[in-house]
């Protein structure tokens, strides 16, 4: 098997690639792949936003692997991931992270304890409702489907009833997120030994068909020595890349988009430091519009109302490769747009690398001042909170609404 490796937002490499392969890495889009015009079966690749490893297999070819490495180092781009998941429980888990310096070993040990973890005290085990056709009467029997569908036959019974199994909706989702850690390539032999000790456990929980839609959870009491382990696995799930491209081409992996991952940790770490100031936030703001008449709609990253629903502060993160010009101009446009349809004298605007740390702007006429801050990700967890809590108190103060 051929392996490529690339890095987040590098500049274009060439690599020989049979030309099916070269074809289904552009039409995935996962990376920018075009012919090499001064070389034979050469392509040019360029790695976006998307870190991770996946495989491109085409009939007839050798598969091949590319693996993406973030700029961010492994331990803090989990860290953003953990935190953006559940604030609460992100130092859970520790792995030892100089083992490790690509994200599918380093994700797959990580959850791997996660899981030993929530299956120490045993398998969770809980009631499901089920509705069939049954040839015994068990639990109630659903007179009006039976009906309907027998008319006056009395066999089979349409019963409903409710058994107490391991066949929930949290075993479905550990087992189908061990599943797929299993299929990845890169997965240490130990974690994989422990993973298929682990799924040999779920065994009586429901697979999870391909391409189905994960199983829904809610958090409970019950279930809270799981939910580390389940908010890890809607992520393995989520973050699956299975495409089906013409001619029996497949591109399969698991990729993190930096972008999304870092817009989930500014607006869930801002949203936990402004508690301290009073009002809450939304994320992913509905209900926005630009024009009086509600047809244009807009959904900024975070924002903040007072008590008596007031819009106080609006923010968006911005995932950007630094430009040689500084940071897109359209990003001011976007959040002069929100400041005027919210009525509020400022905005903030948020990146993950650019220029200076913070720079100010107020717009002509308008007297609105629209703010750039830069996170530092390669500082340390502490550094990276302390940040977004100077940035909290910032925002706090620009809406007339700081705590001491």
């Amino acid at each position: 098997m051929t392996g490529i490796q690339l890095v987040e937002h590098a500049p274009h490499t060439t690599h020989d690639l049979p030309a099916a392969i070269g074809r289904a890495l552009a039409a995935s889009r996962i990376v920018d792949a075009a012919p090499d015009p001064y070389r034979t079966e050469g392509w040019r690749l360029r790695a976006g936003s998307k870190v991770g490893a996946f495989v491109v297999r085409a009939p007839g070819e050798d598969p091949v692997t590319l693996r993406i490495t973030p700029k961010v180092p492994i331990a803090h781009l989990f860290f953003l991931l953990g935190y953006a998941l559940n604030p609460r429980i992100h130092q859970e888990g520790t792995v030892e992270v100089s083992a490790h310096t690509e994200l599918v070993p380093f994700f797959a040990q990580t959850y791997e304890r996660a899981q030993e973890r929530a299956l120490r005290q045993g398998v969770l085990q809980g009631y499901r409702h089920t509705e069939e056709a049954s040839p015994v009467l068990r639990g109630r029997l659903r007179e009006t489907d039976q009906v309907r569908r027998h008319h006056g036959r009395l066999f089979p019974l349409e019963v409903a009833y409710d058994e107490y199994t391991t066949d929930i909706p949290e075993n479905r989702l550990l087992r189908a997120a061990t599943e797929r850690l299993l299929s990845l390539p890169r997965v240490p032999a130990g974690v994989r030994r422990s993973l298929q000790h682990q799924r040999a456990r779920l065994i009586d929980a429901e697979p999870l068909l391909r391409g189905a839609a994960p199983p829904r959870w809610r958090p409970s009491r019950l279930n809270l020595r799981y939910q580390p382990a389940l908010r890890l696995a809607e992520t393995v799930l989520r973050r699956e890349s299975p495409e089906h491209l013409p001619g029996d081409v497949t591109v399969d992996g698991f990729l993190l988009d930096m972008n999304k991952l870092f817009e989930d940790f500014v607006c869930v770490a801002l949203r936990e430091a402004l508690t301290a100031h009073g009002g809450h936030c939304a994320l992913q703001a509905k209900g926005v519009h630009l024009d009086a008449d509600g047809t244009i709609r807009m959904r900024p990253d975070l924002l903040r109302y007072g008590d008596d629903g007031r819009p106080l502060n609006v923010a968006d993160a911005k995932y950007k490769a630094q430009k040689p010009d500084g940071l897109p101009d359209a990003d001011l446009y976007q959040m002069l747009a929100y400041c005027t349809a919210l009525g509020l004298p400022e905005g903030h605007l948020i990146y993950a690398r650019g220029g200076a740390l913070h720079a100010s702007h107020r717009v002509r006429n308008a007297g609105i001042v629209i703010h750039q801050h830069v996170l530092d990700l390669e500082g340390t967890p502490a550094e990276l909170l302390g940040t977004v809590r100077d940035l909290a108190h910032l925002m706090a103060e620009g809406a007339g609404l700081a705590s001491p």
